[in-house]
């Protein structure tokens, strides 16, 4: 058994070279929270000694942010963050690579008047569409993971004692990133190549749609002509790999902006904003979101839906089994960077541009001519289940299974 020094080091590898893929004379951007500064100087130290030529970390902090919020004016809500933006934009064109910890609870900002984080939300998604854009067409390396604060250690193990939930959270980390395996690196190769598999054999069948039906959800989502099915193992402006997302379990494509029709059921909390969203469901009719209800979080849920012409549509459809290892740990992380690695899921809002063939390197309207949705925000929910049974419907109306009670059905 590895030790939790090991771990940490594993894991920390893993996020320079399997996440970002650091290359000599490259730039690393850290963006993370107070709470993870020790992972944060073993990323560092690793990415230097990778050849890097600068790393550059931007700190938060819970208290901080959640200070603003009570305490700043209106008006400061209604300003985009024009400079952090266009820094983020010129180090992406000079062909940085950015990572992301995410550590914030959940909860962050519960009580706090939803208006003044959908306008945060608003102001920060106009700012930063230049610098999503490239992300969505893989022109940098990106990569997101998770490290633990006490409150979101809290949150995730409420019966534990407060002095074992860090150390409990740290540990089921370790486990769904495969950092506590001897030889991490070959893991997430034999990994990714397993789901580049069910990319391809998806590729191969070029569906016209797929219908989604489980307890509560009935769903069509048709798919745009030249659709691609991707994994998280990318390839960058310049050729290089990086995964963006660790944990992953998933493969996904792109709906059609106008063809999604039905009812949709989440199956998981979904953590945005700083407030919880649960026990949801959303009705779509010619791609459009026209009417929607949650027992818990409906003013996020609205703020969310309401953000932008392109929230009222789909961008992403993501096929994850019920018996991957992250659903089988039975642990709700209330954060969707690990809970949609448990679940099938959906997102509102912009499609990334590398899931439609060619789509790298087309402008917005080429996409957008193309079935492709757009927005300032893209947020994933989770509605996979057990139960769940997946059918793709051919341009010949032949249909046939991909999932049968949750899991791949080939």
């Amino acid at each position: 058994m590895l030790s939790f020094e090991q771990k940490l080091e594993n894991y920390a590898t893993l996020a320079v070279n399997i996440g970002v893929n650091i290359q000599p004379g490259q730039t690393l951007v850290i963006n993370a929270m107070i709470e993870s500064a020790e992972l944060v100087r073993l990323i560092t130290r690793k990415a230097y000694e990778a050849g890097a030529k600068l790393v550059k970390v931007n700190y938060s902090d819970e208290a901080v942010s959640r200070m603003r919020y009570e305490l700043a004016s209106d008006e400061s809500f209604l300003e985009p963050p024009t400079w952090f933006a266009g820094e983020m934009v010129e180090l992406a064109e000079n062909a940085a690579a950015f990572l992301t910890v995410i550590s914030s609870s959940p909860d962050l900002l519960k009580g706090i008047d939803p208006e003044r984080i959908a306008n945060h939300q608003r102001t920060y998604g106009q700012a930063m569409y230049k610098y999503r854009q490239y992300q969505q067409a893989d022109k940098m390396s990106w990569n997101g993971l998770a490290a633990p604060s006490p409150s979101w250690a809290a949150k995730v193990f409420p019966d534990a004692a407060p002095k074992d939930q860090v150390n409990m959270l740290w540990n089921a980390i370790f486990a769904a990133v495969r950092a506590d395996q001897p030889d991490p690196i070959q893991a997430w190769h034999d990994h990714i190549d397993k789901l580049q598999a069910k990319s391809n054999e998806l590729n191969s069948k070029k569906y016209h749609s797929l219908h989604f039906v489980a307890p509560g959800t009935d769903l069509t989502i048709e798919l745009p002509e030249g659709h691609i099915w991707a994994q998280a193992g990318s390839l960058n402006e310049q050729g290089i790999s990086f995964v963006a997302n660790i944990p992953t379990e998933e493969v996904f494509t792109a709906p059609l902006k106008t063809g999604v029709n039905g009812k949709v059921s989440s199956t998981k909390p979904l953590s945005y904003g700083g407030n919880i969203i649960d026990r949801f469901s959303i009705t779509f009719e010619n791609g459009r979101i026209i009417d929607f209800s949650a027992e818990e979080g409906y003013d996020t849920l609205e703020r969310l839906v309401n953000m932008d012409e392109g929230s009222h549509y789909l961008g992403e459809v993501a096929l994850v089994p019920f018996h991957s290892p992250i659903s089988q740990s039975n642990i709700l992380y209330y954060t969707t960077l690990f809970d949609e690695n448990a679940s099938c899921h959906l997102a509102i809002g912009s499609s990334y541009a590398f899931n439609l063939e060619g789509g790298k390197t087309m402008t917005p309207e080429e996409l957008a001519s193309k079935g492709m949705n757009q927005s300032i925000t893209h947020v994933d929910f989770m509605m996979g289940s057990a139960q769940m049974n997946i059918y793709g419907l051919t341009d010949d109306g032949k249909k046939e299974q991909i999932f049968a009670d949750g899991n791949w059905a080939f």
